[in-house]
């Protein structure tokens, strides 16, 4: 049972990396199994629908995980405006964290769900809903937060979707300038953004 647990443990993590430094488009299933190690029947026992349920599978953990990372960050302190500002102040320093660590903002070891949106949003309503689902996860923790903070519901609704966009726009600017400018700038704007 080990081996049947590391073997797709193993699939994963090499579906994960190549998703993330090649795209999805670009990850072929040969290249998977050849740097997973793993037996050729593996995969389609594993992921009897192929690459796109094992890049489902990528997002559904990516997805966890990053809910999970923005929960225990927002959960420190009380107030709902310190707290996002504080968070996204935390992600400024996982800009220079190593490749191989989970909450490097470039880590090998979560999918990019922004790439694969952008490359699959307009060919595949699967892994389309997938990312959205992501995204709404990550945009209702900061909803709650608001609430727990005060907010009426309809303007915390509103202000979740427009921090959830924000940081998912800085994060791409970040990594593409190589610059944790616009991350610091979207964490000086909360305050305004979040004044009530």
């Amino acid at each position: 049972m080990d081996e049947e647990i590391s073997t797709r443990d193993r699939i994963i993590n090499t579906a994960t990396r190549l998703f993330q430094l090649q795209g999805y488009h670009a990850t072929g299933l040969n290249q998977i199994l050849k740097e997973s190690n793993a037996p050729k029947g593996s995969l389609y026992y594993y992921f009897p629908k192929g690459k796109e349920e094992l890049a489902l599978e990528c997002i559904n953990l990516t997805e966890v995980l990053v809910e999970k990372t923005i929960r225990e960050k927002l959960v420190k302190i009380d107030d709902p405006v310190e707290s996002i500002r504080n968070f996204i102040e935390e992600i400024i320093g996982n800009t220079n964290l190593e490749k191989n660590e989970k909450l490097s903002l470039n880590s090998i070891k979560i999918v990019s769900v922004n790439l694969i949106a952008l490359e699959t949003s307009s060919t595949n309503e699967t892994l389309r809903k997938a990312c959205q689902s992501a995204f709404n996860t990550w945009r209702n923790v900061y909803t709650e937060k608001l609430l727990e903070g005060g907010f009426n519901k309809e303007k915390a609704e509103t202000l979740g979707m427009v921090i959830e966009s924000m940081v998912e726009g800085a994060i791409v600017l970040s990594l593409t300038t190589k610059s944790d400018t616009p991350l610091l700038k979207i964490a000086e704007q909360i305050p305004f953004i979040l004044d009530q």
